[in-house]
């Protein structure tokens, strides 16, 4: 894994982050859908999408069909599925109900911060000062853009729950996609969240587990299955085994901003002066910490040496 970071690499984790924004108000269209349910039912929508693409990457490339995850792949496989994706998204359903998205992006806003001090640490290496104080700068602006918004203190709860289901989305993806890529690395998460989620809704909700959608509704669930699902985790997840946790964690700042820009067009609300200057910031945030590293200098007393050398020869 690398972590520098081409222009490929930006947009692809600026539009990852720029869909998954657009889940807290596409969410409020599924509120009163079975939470349970119909989270199942997206994610093995997606599941099947995404093994389909793997198998015709794999005839594309002539990579190995069928590659599967190892005790310890599938290990991680699960933590991921659980926290970032089943607990995530019924955290963001349920918080719908109890506080604005305002609120709920804003929480989550403190993503860059987490995975700038975390990311390092698990890799073994200290945490860079640069990208740290730009992710201060990227939550400053994300936090902006929101505001503080309004709610419960459960609403603050699931808030602080859809969080740190957005941590575990990159930090535990990150050990399995050297071995299986970024496809069936969302295809495998997906698949074991499905069932996860129905069996917990049968328990919670029993027979009304599931119903017919109506149509605002399978239009939100769709687009939940096919965009934020699909093509987020893929360019996400691409991006992420190049940058690394740490820099690309910046781009979740674009969660909050993504969703006012959301909530502008589905008509809910207009952004606000302050809107726009969170926004900016954010990409001062980003433009900062994404600047390449400075080489490192040669000590003068290093490099006197030779010259005394050739003046003694």
């Amino acid at each position: 894994m690398t972590t520098s970071a081409n222009t490929r690499d930006i947009v692809q984790a600026a539009l990852a982050m720029s869909i998954v924004g657009s889940l807290t108000a596409v969410s409020a269209t599924i509120a009163d859908f079975p939470v349970f349910g119909g989270q199942a039912v997206r994610y093995a929508g997606a599941a099947v999408l995404l093994f389909a693409i793997a198998r015709l990457d794999d005839r594309r490339t002539g990579g190995r069909a069928g590659r599967l995850p190892s005790r310890r792949d599938l290990g991680f496989l699960v933590m991921l599925a659980v926290t970032g994706l089943a607990a995530f998204n019924v955290f963001i359903v349920l918080g719908t109900r109890d506080t604005s998205p305002a609120t709920i992006g804003t929480v989550i806003s403190a993503v860059p911060i987490v995975l700038a001090l975390a990311a390092p640490l698990m890799a073994g290496r200290r945490p860079a000062p640069a990208t740290v104080l730009a992710a201060c700068v990227v939550t400053a602006g994300a936090g902006l853009a929101n505001g503080l918004g309004g709610g419960t203190v459960r609403g603050l709860l699931l808030s602080l729950g859809a969080l740190g289901g957005e941590i575990c989305f990159s930090l535990l993806a990150v050990p399995v996609l050297p071995r299986l890529g970024p496809i069936r690395t969302s295809a495998w998460s997906a698949a074991l969240a499905s069932p996860m989620l129905l069996v917990t809704g049968l328990i919670t909700d029993g027979r009304h587990v599931l119903r017919l959608p109506t149509g605002a509704e399978f239009a939100g669930l769709l687009y939940l299955t096919v965009v934020v699902t699909c093509a987020a985790f893929l360019l996400w997840y691409d991006a992420l085994g190049r940058m690394g946790a740490d820099r690309a964690g910046l781009f979740a700042g674009m969660i909050p901003v993504s969703a006012v820009l959301t909530t502008m067009i589905l008509g809910i609300a207009t952004p606000r002066p302050a809107e726009v200057a969170g926004a900016a910031l954010v990409a001062v945030g980003v433009a900062l910490g994404l600047r390449p590293a400075k080489p490192a200098r040669t000590p003068r007393k290093a490099t006197a040496e030779p010259l005394r050398a050739e003046v003694a020869k």
